[in-house]
């Protein structure tokens, strides 16, 4: 496995990685994930029940705040291209990100599309989309395994 992601897929490579119950997702893309959910939805707003993130909110400061909340943006992007994602991916990451920090200059109506246009976690779930079709097999093998562990445990209940 290289970047968390599986080269090759013998049944004793799946084995092995099964065996020793190491198979997760790639720091990069847990990262990614924490910073969009950071981004995108740290603060769930009462009464209201919109969740906010920081991008919503540093972005209320003009300029400063939008151009800030680029840079963290694109730290999700560079996370997908460590992961090894294809170029087009990479290239609607940036276009999520690129519209995002562009209707950030909007003034009040820029704030508001920012409460329900969340680049960040589009761009993670495109990089969690692409992760899982690259490790599918190894996937569904780890989870025909804890199945058959949770079967078993519950025929010895009985």
């Amino acid at each position: 496995m290289k970047d968390g992601v599986m080269k090759e897929h013998s049944p004793q490579t799946l084995a092995n990685s099964l065996e020793d119950n190491h198979f997760r997702a790639p720091d990069a893309l847990l990262k990614a994930q924490q910073l969009a959910n950071l981004l995108d939805t740290a603060v769930k707003v009462p009464f209201i029940g919109i969740s906010v993130g920081l991008d919503f909110l540093v972005g209320l400061i003009p300029v400063i705040g939008d151009t800030t909340m680029l840079i963290a943006s694109l730290r999700i992007v560079q996370l997908g291209r460590s992961l090894g994602l294809p170029a087009p991916l990479q290239k609607t990451m940036l276009r999520n990100t690129i519209i995002d920090f562009g209707l950030g200059f909007v003034p009040l109506v820029g704030d508001l599309v920012d409460l329900f246009y969340k680049a960040n976690l589009k761009n993670v779930r495109i990089m969690e989309r692409w992760w899982i079709e690259q490790n599918k097999q190894q996937l569904d093998a780890r989870a025909q395994q804890k199945l058959l562990e949770w079967e078993q445990q519950q025929d010895s209940v009985k």
